[in-house]
This record gives C-alpha cells, structure tokens and sequence, in this order.
C-alpha cells in the first residue's frame, strides 16, 4: 500500500486524486490492522461456573431453539456479530474438552442474517465441561469472509484464555446453552471476548 501511493504520487504528482486513493488507501490500512490484532486479555472471574464471550461484536441473537444438528433438542441460542471493526479472533468460552469438530461448505450471505446459521459455510465445535454438560459453538462465515480458522482439535482440554480460531472479514458466532443458563447479556449488547460474561452454567 505504501509503495502504491509513492508510485501514484511520482506519476500523478500531489493532485486532488493522489490524496483521495491516500485517505481511501489509509482508511482501509486501518481496518485490516485492526481487523487482524490479537487482543491480550486474561478472564480472571469464575472460571468453572460461567461462558465467557467467544468474540468481539454484537449480540443479535438470544432464543429458545430446536438445536438438530447435534444435541437433538431445545437450546438457548446466543449469536454474536463481528462487523469489519471487530477484532475477528475468537476465544474459548468455558472450560472443558473438545469432543466434536466439524467443518461444513456453504454460501457466503450476510452472517447478521438468521438463516445464514445453517446455510453459510461454518465450523462447529463442541465442548463438554468437568460436569458432563456440553455447549456447542460455531463459527459462521460473512458475506465477505471466504475462510474459517479453527485451532482447536477433537480430544484436546481446552480452557478459558485459550483462543478457538479465527474468522477473516465479518462474520458471526453462535452458541448453544443448556436451557437452565442464566443469560446476563442483552440483545444489541456490545460485547467484549474473553470479557463479557454470557451466562452463569
């Protein structure tokens, strides 16, 4: 990028279109560093009890659903959307063992969009806890994203503080919870991940 404006600028000069591509060519610089930073944070709270935020965005999703893909049964569905000025790393939300990971092709439509949670191209990942209850994340692509990164691995112990993957470009993620969860986020919420607490387990 920085070779491009110093060749735009040698062959247009400093020209009313030479400082609109440097703006434009800054702006855009800016979103993919912060796109793709890797926040150093540390969860410090209950680390048995509670589900902590998989990732940054906004909650736009929290319902009782028919979960069919794996639990075959009613779940508390909480989805997280990550614009572009989100960072896109994603984190892993409660203690426990990985004992499902899947990856399954599919469409590239808006990750804010309801359908977009079966219909995208996503990866899905399972953990169950110490107690035997088990939460299913997973992780969805945006109308932009084009690939899913996912760290974590069937049979691995995985642990808050940990990080899960990462989606490139904007995207979602959606979490499963067992029924008795106390939700202690709100639709529209900011939240922060590896912060914000989403639910007492």
């Amino acid at each position: 990028m920085i070779l491009l404006n110093v060749a735009l600028c040698s062959w247009v000069g400093r020209s009313l279109f030479f400082f609109t591509v440097f703006i434009i060519s800054c702006v855009l610089a800016f979103i993919l560093i912060n796109f793709f930073r890797s926040p150093k944070r540390i969860f410090t709270g209950d680390l048995e009890n509670l589900l902590v935020a998989p990732a940054d965005g906004t909650v736009v999703v929290i319902e009782e659903i028919f979960e069919d893909e794996w639990f075959q049964e009613k779940r508390i569905q909480v989805s997280i959307f990550m614009s572009l000025f989100d960072a896109h790393v994603n984190w892993i939300p409660a203690n426990g063992k990985i004992i499902h990971s899947s990856h399954q092709n599919g469409r590239f439509m808006a990750a804010y969009l309801p359908k977009s949670s079966r219909e995208n191209e996503r990866s899905t990942v399972v953990i169950e806890r110490p107690n035997g209850e088990q939460i299913l994340l997973r992780q969805i692509a945006g109308a932009m994203a084009k690939r899913i990164v996912t760290y974590s691995k069937e049979d691995q112990d995985c642990r808050i503080n940990e990080q899960l993957g990462f989606i490139k470009f904007g995207s979602r993620i959606d979490l499963f919870l067992p029924l008795n969860s106390r939700i202690e986020v709100k639709m529209d919420e900011t939240v922060k991940g590896n912060k914000t607490i989403i639910a007492h387990l």
